[in-house]
């Protein structure tokens, strides 16, 4: 009898390692990964580790991690947001438009994209909420209607400084030194967007994890029926998560038109992907399992640590995507072996 249990206990051995190991993986194998990355292009790149090439990795990754903290929101409640890229190039347009055809001031060309980011909020909610259309399908949608307006009121052009008028003048305005800081600037050596970006993880983190409304929109999310007979006003929290989703995607947009100092017409529609794998990469880190926004915001850093070494490497940014499509798989597929073994 005693040989049969050493017996047994040996062969169990290996599947107990096999699963320590998985579950570490699972748990740190984004930051393990980002450390080996790191090492990687630090070794063939030597300008890799310089101050100034960090500062351009802190300000690119600001712009998606606050994108990607929308779409957290929404994920947090069993949603999707395919509108966010097409919500910040309309935020971009929006401040370009405030300072240089209408030369308003930091104020107006701040708060005039963030009623829009809220407006297509509401729109996404009304959308998936109250009519019911299925959130990909519907998101969707408003990322056709959002693109086709701000292509409609810049008819196809970017907005810059002195650029000419149908008038034949030139634009009144400029981008403004104030509104360039906020994607140009730095305090105390460090970028600015970065310093907004750590503030906004810091503060989502807090609401998420220690407040009522955080606590009820992951109810929301992990069972609607269940949340409805609990008394939570299931549809009120998926509209707020659609709302605070439109809401960053606008920050995100007013970041990048201040980053480049140009209104783009459809700037923010290549940091759809970015943004959505950033949010789908948390899943994985410390083996979370669920939307969460420090997973988030290392998943930015993953993706934005990749881009920058492999432009210094002069990859061409077509196998950039295949890149990124291949950590993204790598992540969920740690968060679904993590499912069905530790679950």
């Amino acid at each position: 009898m005693k040989q049969s249990v050493e017996a047994y206990e040996q062969l169990q051995r290996p599947n107990r390692v096999t699963d320590n190991l998985i579950h570490f993986l699972v748990k740190y194998g984004t930051l393990l990964a980002i450390g080996l990355i790191i090492i990687f292009f630090s070794i063939v790149n030597e300008r890799f580790l310089s101050y100034e090439n960090f500062a351009d990795i802190l300000r690119s990754i600001s712009i998606v991690t606050l994108l990607a903290i929308g779409v957290t929101f929404t994920l947090i409640v069993d949603g999707f947001d395919l509108s966010v890229g097409s919500t910040a190039s309309l935020a971009t347009i929006a401040s370009a438009m405030m300072l240089v055809w209408f030369r308003q001031e930091l104020l107006i060309a701040i708060l005039v994209p963030l009623l829009l980011g809220l407006l297509v909020g509401l729109l996404n909610a009304f959308v998936v909420v109250k009519i019911k259309i299925p959130d990909l399908l519907g998101t969707l949608s408003v990322m056709y209607i959002v693109n086709g307006i701000q292509l409609t009121m810049t008819k196809g052009f970017s907005i810059y400084n002195n650029m000419p008028m149908q008038d034949g003048s030139t634009a009144p305005g400029k981008f403004i030194p104030s509104f360039l800081f906020i994607g140009q600037g730095e305090l105390f050596s460090i970028p600015f967007p970065a310093i907004l970006m750590i503030g906004a993880v810091i503060i989502v983190h807090l609401i998420l994890s220690y407040t009522t409304f955080g606590r009820l929109l992951y109810i929301t999310g992990g069972n609607k029926e269940a949340a409805r007979l609990s008394g939570v006003r299931v549809e009120r929290y998926r509209v707020y998560a659609y709302v605070l989703s439109g809401l960053f995607a606008a920050i995100a947009g007013i970041v990048l038109a201040s980053r480049i100092g140009t209104g783009q017409v459809s700037a923010g529609a290549p940091l759809l992907m970015d943004g959505v794998a950033a949010a789908l990469i948390g899943y994985s880190v410390f083996g979370a399992g669920k939307p969460n926004v420090f997973g988030t915001f290392i998943g930015a850093i993953l993706i934005g640590i990749l881009l920058n070494g492999f432009t210094m490497m002069n990859v061409p940014y077509y196998a950039q995507d295949i890149i990124k499509g291949t950590i993204l798989v790598g992540a969920l597929a740690f968060t679904y072996i993590r499912k069905g073994k530790f679950s």
